[in-house]
């Protein structure tokens, strides 16, 4: 089975074998020394000098531990919501007892730095937005302009990259991000389970005031035991360890610079394609993300049943849309291992199963306008 999910994505067969490494205690030398070079190549990956952790927990746990190590109850926070994961974001900032102002952005849209700067006070502790919508397939590519503009009121930039880091341009530092989180299931193509969250120096300023820092997630006491011993609060998912090593190594070999320009390459041809095919992209040219393409599902065809036949009858496994785009749309994953081979296995899969379901459509032309986007036209 091909799995082109938004996440969980293929893993290399390199980071599968990893994790077949036998079980190792975690409060001696071997695992501090893996953990040393995990922090070294996460670092390298997020471009940062700033402190980098993983945690035990999905994208979601890493993004709480962000809200709730900078966030006391009743800090102001602005948090830009266009899709399912900023609606997330939002409400576990809500719940923290922090005091949210909403930046509603329409689906399939990202935030712009006018209607941010609407709502920045110098009164806000954080602003927080999702670099890449993962239900909605739309990257906020003014993401440089809000963090100045973040920065110029004072306030703390918290970026949910769980969907593209490792697989579009980020650079922490140079953008002024204060917590970056990202997951180790999407463009680090590594099993789920773990997060990665790096931390500035203004962040450390804000955490260390905080005296309602959670427990298992509280970064003081994670920085603690990185400093003294090199190691974690709490036991890690050793074989997911191993699995993140073996990736962060790859995407080492392979060059972060060549990395995104390959990511970017594959959904150029998923965008020339699903054109050709007479379908409409979800958002906006001047919106879509390089790692999720999210396509509108023709009317009249069952999007339940498209992705039935996609998974049954071509072996490719693709998501659904999310909350009030639930069957509006399918959702595919451009992410860590893609490459050509993927790209047109999946499009070949989608084409002849929108036939199947009387949805005529080109699948040659389609293969043809993708193959000149991956450098494969002949002739």
């Amino acid at each position: 089975m091909l799995v082109m999910l938004p996440g969980p994505t293929n893993v290399p067969e390199r980071v599968v074998r990893a994790m077949l490494k036998p079980v190792m205690g975690h409060r001696g030398p071997e695992f501090r020394e893996l953990h040393e070079r995990i922090i070294e190549n996460a670092k390298y990956v997020f471009q940062t000098e700033g402190d980098v952790f993983v945690l035990t927990c999905s994208g979601t746990g890493g993004i709480s531990c962000a809200l709730e190590n900078l966030l006391k109850p009743g800090d102001k926070a602005v948090v830009a919501v266009s899709g399912v994961f900023g609606e997330r974001m939002a409400e576990t900032a809500r719940r923290r007892g922090a005091e949210v102002v909403e930046v509603p952005v329409e689906w399939g849209e990202a935030p712009t730095p006018d209607e941010v700067e609407e709502v920045l006070k110098d009164d806000v502790k954080a602003f927080c937005l999702v670099y890449n919508e993962t239900s909605t397939g739309a990257k906020a590519r003014d993401l440089k302009v809000l963090c100045e503009l973040a920065k110029d009121h004072g306030a703390l930039v918290v970026v949910d990259a769980v969907s593209i880091l490792g697989g579009d341009e980020l650079p922490v530092d140079e953008w002024g991000i204060d917590v970056c989180v990202t997951g180790s299931q999407k463009c680090l193509a590594c099993p789920p389970g773990l997060a990665l969250i790096s931390v500035s120096e203004d962040a450390w300023k804000t955490i260390e005031e905080n005296p309602s820092r959670p427990f298992y997630f509280d970064l003081i006491r994670a920085r603690e035991f990185w400093e003294e011993r090199h190691e974690t609060p709490f036991t890690p998912a050793i074989p997911l360890f191993y699995a993140l090593d073996e990736a962060l190594i790859m995407i080492r070999e392979e060059g972060l610079e060549a990395r995104i320009e390959r990511h970017a390459r594959c959904a150029r041809a998923f965008y020339s394609a699903v054109e050709a095919m007479g379908l409409e992209v979800f958002p906006r040219p001047e919106f879509r993300s390089n790692t999720v393409i999210a396509v509108k599902v023709p009317s009249g065809v069952d999007p339940r049943r498209l992705r039935e036949i996609m998974k049954e009858e071509y072996g490719v496994l693709v998501a659904g849309g999310m909350g009030k785009i639930r069957n509006l749309v399918i959702r595919i994953g451009c992410m860590g291992i893609i490459s050509a081979r993927e790209v047109i296995l999946t499009l070949t899969a989608l084409g002849n199963a929108l036939n199947n379901l009387g949805h005529e459509n080109d699948v040659g032309a389609a293969l043809r306008a993708a193959r000149r986007e991956l450098g494969l036209a002949r002739g």
